[in-house]
């Protein structure tokens, strides 16, 4: 069991940054992969981003490449989404999932096991 809380959120203009953390508590952090996605209003939830259990290896999604950067500090128990140059449609809230169970993959909401409540990012034009 994990307990994930994420923090950083807030209103931002359009090419800006923000830094999301999500912060974890119960089993040894390193035990898990982390994902970020984000869901805006009236659509699906969709994969942002995940790092590997050693941090080593990186997934992004093509909408956010070469703006956002995952990293996890094992450490800390802590993941964090560095978003820059932020866009109005980046507005969503933004979730941290933790993935124990191994699928070799990271880019299905199903595949991940536990869950932080999320936070708003709001991106105005």
């Amino acid at each position: 069991q994990v307990q994930l809380v994420e923090s950083g959120g807030g209103l931002v203009q359009a090419g800006g940054s923000l830094r999301l953390s999500c912060a974890a508590s119960g089993r040894t952090f390193s035990s898990y992969a982390m994902g970020w996605f984000r869901q805006a209003p009236g659509k699906e939830r969709e994969f942002v981003a995940a790092i590997s259990r050693s941090g080593i290896m990186t997934y992004y999604a093509d909408s956010v490449k070469g703006r956002f950067t995952i990293s996890r500090d094992n450490a800390k128990n802590t993941v964090y989404l560095q978003m820059n140059n932020l866009k109005p449609e980046d507005t969503a809230v933004y979730y941290c999932a933790a993935q124990y169970t191994s699928y070799g993959s990271y880019y299905a909401h199903q595949q991940y096991d536990y869950w932080g409540q999320g936070t708003q990012v709001t991106v105005s034009s």
